[in-house]
């Protein structure tokens, strides 16, 4: 029970790796705050973490909405007086070469991934100043290296990372832990529900989400990181050697990346 009485707000948390990160934070003790769009499935997330004996409480928020994020700080403050810990994890991603996509779409993804995390970050920060708390960021290894036909799941990611390096040397002093999470390829939902060019639902993963990390794994490695207030986290072998790769031989891994991609099921470019 190392985060017994610590409050761990966790975004997007009805499925995938947030739902993972909330039984896992919750088997440490804390009590987690979930949050999510459709009232459906938070209010099934939390049954599963009540009948885990888990103290939860869901929040129906947009992680694209600034309001929302406002009154989802808000009322963490009023139900507990406190904020521990904030896992920026709500994402969504896209398949569609640049020169398709429609520029809304693009919009959509940067304002839950980007904007998403710098809304709940900031009204949150008040508060794990005080607590001198975690800020986590869920970013991913395109965050190092961009793919082709993701142009704005990379450009998101990247501007994660970027915004948590400034923000974790403001607080450094301050007591303030900011932890980049960036997994590689982790077997969820996200590349099921990733838009197409047009906005709509790709509907069904190109890759085997069988021979993926499982967000469990994920949860328990974020759970680890958290606890000894590490700066940075790659997870999986392969991505560990394509952040350092692309950091050595970029031109190399442009290849490497093309073709690799260009692989998956109906890819847009071959």
């Amino acid at each position: 029970m190392r985060l017994k009485n610590k409050v761990v707000i966790i975004t997007g948390a009805t499925s995938g790796i947030g739902e993972a990160c909330a039984l896992v934070f919750g088997n440490e003790g804390a009590k987690v705050v979930i949050t999510g769009r459709s009232p459906e499935k938070l209010e099934l997330a939390a049954k599963k973490l009540q009948d885990a004996g888990i103290e939860v409480f869901p929040v129906l928020a947009d992680a694209g909405s600034e309001a929302d994020n406002k009154r989802m700080a808000e009322d963490v403050i009023r139900e507990f007086g406190q904020i521990d810990i904030l896992i920026n994890n709500a994402g969504i991603s896209m398949r569609a070469l640049f020169q398709d996509i429609d520029l809304q779409v693009f919009k959509k993804v940067m304002n839950t991934n980007f904007w998403g995390t710098v809304y709940a970050t900031k009204y949150c920060l008040p508060a794990i100043l005080e607590s001198k708390g975690s800020i986590i960021g869920i970013s991913s290894v395109n965050g190092y290296r961009g793919t082709p036909a993701r142009t704005a799941y990379t450009a998101s990611k990247y501007a994660m990372n970027g915004f948590f390096e400034s923000l974790r040397t403001e607080v450094m002093k301050k007591g303030v832990h900011v932890l980049v999470a960036c997994p590689g390829f982790t077997s969820s939902n996200i590349r099921n529900n990733a838009l197409k060019a047009d906005g709509t639902v790709q509907g069904e993963s190109p890759r085997d989400e069988n021979q993926m990390m499982s967000p469990n794994k994920v949860a328990e490695s974020i759970l680890a990181a958290t606890l000894k207030r590490k700066r940075d986290l790659v997870l999986t072998l392969q991505g560990k050697l394509l952040v350092f790769l692309n950091k050595w031989l970029p031109s190399f891994m442009d290849g490497v990346v093309y073709r690799q991609m260009a692989k998956e099921k109906d890819s847009p470019f071959k």
